[in-house]
């Protein structure tokens, strides 16, 4: 660990159009990953991707550097050549500073670092191969297993221009359970996913017969899913399932307002203070706590020392604000509440979600089933992609038929398309249960980024295709 403190003196001062703002960051990513596959230990690794980086802001442009070597000679350099290059491009271009946002000082210090014991992999190892022999003495009809677990606990440390202090440790853990069987139209598979916010030692330092229980539902599901039928096409009143809603919520909608894509021509760039989707919708994207406890993905303060605040994105179906980082926030007139994120220590920081979320309402999901004469409720989300113009397409690992009002027979792999503005706009009821996805989800954009899910229920209206 470098103490930024006493590297303060090495910004650059300066007043006016000739301001230099700069930050320098320590960041250290500790990551474990363990996976076992049909009894084979695939993967076993321990990693620490550590370093130095800053950036600097003046003119209208940004300069950065980074070092692997985290000491205070590379902070030192780091800060030089970020300097250097913001004012070698701003000393060479016409463009107007339209400057950054100045939010005030902040002086910061959290951790949700573990306070248990810390494994070893054999531990973990030893774990999983018991519950592979589980899995294939009492199922051995299988086609495949993979039993994967996961941790992230990214440190960082950041120093700012402007005086701010933040010391920030948060750890993210994952157990991950994927069965494939075989079927008359091929193989299927189902997996399910359990953890969150904190390290292995929190959730999974169990004895293997309690984990029993969730193996026996997993393999029930994939079974069930392997005599399953495949949907009908066409468009269908749907109810999604939580994790679902919030993960299409993300592609379709969270991305199409961070301001650097909002600026790149998103569906939403010239819809602000205008209804864009039902009245029963209020997204936020929440900063670090929510109805008292820590969200997923707890951010306190950005990666540009901007203090986090949860951000109303749309409230009552009215589109309310971008998610923004310092520069946008000037740009669009709009206060910054801290989206400007970076995944290691060699990226800068972009405009990234944090833990976004439809709020609930007060329709029980059986009402929601009941209402339907005939189609569909979709659960666990596969892949999902979406573009600018709000465009986007899902795959949908698990769901049911909906007939006369009821749950019917379970279906194969199918698929969910449809228009962002569209898709909000249809959403006729709101479950009245709020739930945080446990997935893991990581979102790609340039760089990864642990981000939080969450979502009651939905129904309304998408495109299905099968399989």
């Amino acid at each position: 660990m470098i103490d930024l403190r006493s590297l303060k003196s090495e910004f650059v001062p300066g007043s006016g159009p000739n301001r230099v703002y700069s930050e320098i960051r320590y960041q250290d990513n500790r990551e474990t990953r363990i996976d076992l596959t049909n009894g084979s230990l695939e993967t076993n690794f321990q990693e620490s991707v550590r370093g130095v980086s800053a950036r600097s802001f003046t003119g209208g442009y940004w300069g950065f550097s980074a070092y692997s070597n985290p000491s205070k000679d590379a902070v030192i350099a780091a800060l030089r050549e970020a300097t250097r290059n913001a004012k070698f491009l701003a000393g060479r271009s016409e463009k107007s500073d339209v400057g950054i946002a100045y939010p005030g000082v902040i002086q910061f210090e959290k951790s949700y670092a573990s306070t248990k014991t810390a494994m070893s992999p054999a531990i973990w190892i030893e774990l999983l191969k018991a519950l592979d022999n589980y899995i294939v003495k009492k199922y051995p009809d299988l086609r495949g297993r993979r039993l994967s677990l996961w941790s992230l606990e990214m440190q960082k440390q950041l120093a700012t221009s402007d005086g701010s202090e933040v010391h920030t440790t948060v750890p993210r853990a994952f157990f991950q359970i994927s069965m494939t069987k075989e079927s008359k139209a091929g193989p299927v598979a189902f997996s399910d996913t359990r953890g969150g916010l904190g390290d292995l030692q929190d959730f999974f330092l169990d004895t293997p017969q309690n984990f029993e229980p969730w193996i026996d539902e997993i393999y029930d599901m994939v079974s069930r899913k392997a005599d399953g039928v495949k949907p009908a096409s066409g468009v269908f009143d749907v109810v999604l399932a939580p994790d679902l809603a919030a993960l299409l919520m993300h592609e379709a909608v969270g991305h199409g307002v961070e301001a650097d894509l909002v600026q790149a021509g998103s569906v939403l760039w010239d819809r602000l203070n205008q209804m864009v989707a039902s009245p029963l919708v209020t997204y936020v994207d929440i900063a670090h706590t929510y109805d008292g406890t820590p969200a997923p993905r707890p951010v306190h303060v950005d990666d540009e020392g901007v203090e986090a605040t949860d951000t109303v994105i749309i409230q009552k179906g009215v589109l309310k604000s971008f998610l923004n980082n310092r520069e946008t926030s000037v740009h669009y007139e709009q206060k910054p509440t801290g989206h400007a994120r970076a995944f290691q220590y060699s990226d800068e920081p972009l405009i990234r979600m944090r833990n976004t979320a439809i709020l609930p309402g007060t329709t029980r999901i059986e009402q929601m089933i009941a209402s339907i004469e005939d189609g569909y409720y979709f659960m666990k989300p596969g892949r999902a992609q979406a573009d600018t113009t709000g465009e986007f397409l899902m795959q949908v690992g698990t769901g049911f038929e909906i007939k006369g009002g009821k749950i019917g027979r379970v279906l194969r792999d199918s698929a969910i398309t449809g228009f962002a503005l569209e898709f909000m706009s249809s959403i006729s009821m709101v479950g009245d249960e709020f739930q945080w996805d446990t997935s893991g989800y990581s979102c790609l954009k340039k760089q990864l980024m642990p981000v939080g899910l969450g979502s009651p229920a939905l129904k309304c209206k998408v495109r299905v295709s099968g399989g």
